[in-house]
């Protein structure tokens, strides 16, 4: 099995030759360097369900009363108020353009990116 072939430059980098104070050769991308017009969409985090046992509580008290709201309106009211506050939590969370991490969301990177595109030719 023949060795594999290796730039020149590879060679005498590897050899010592760049040591003696003397600049190594300058790498050059394949393609030019530039920005994607978009980013992959995908979740920052996974959100978990609200709310589950002030549901829960609800369905087996009208499960009890044949479907009645009259006598689980407690429970009924228990639950509103739960989602409304969740909705709040949520909405105050998304005004927070950054993340914990302090990265954008992929949602923002592509609206900045659609807003100010990349050139990829000159005029």
């Amino acid at each position: 099995m023949a060795a594999p072939a290796y730039p020149g430059w590879v060679t005498r980098w590897v050899s010592g030759q760049w040591r003696n104070k003397k600049r190594p050769p300058t790498l050059r991308p394949p393609r030019t360097l530039a920005l994607a017009d978009k980013v992959a969409n995908r979740r920052e985090q996974l959100t978990e369900a609200t709310c589950i046992t002030e549901m829960s509580v609800m369905m087996a008290c009208w499960k009890q009363n044949d479907f009645n709201d009259a006598p689980c309106a407690q429970e009924i009211r228990m639950f509103y108020d739960c989602v409304a506050k969740a909705e709040k939590e949520r909405k105050n969370q998304n005004e927070d353009t950054l993340s914990s991490r302090g990265n954008l969301p992929s949602s923002k990177v592509n609206k900045l990116l659609k807003r100010f595109p990349q050139i990829t030719r000159y005029v």
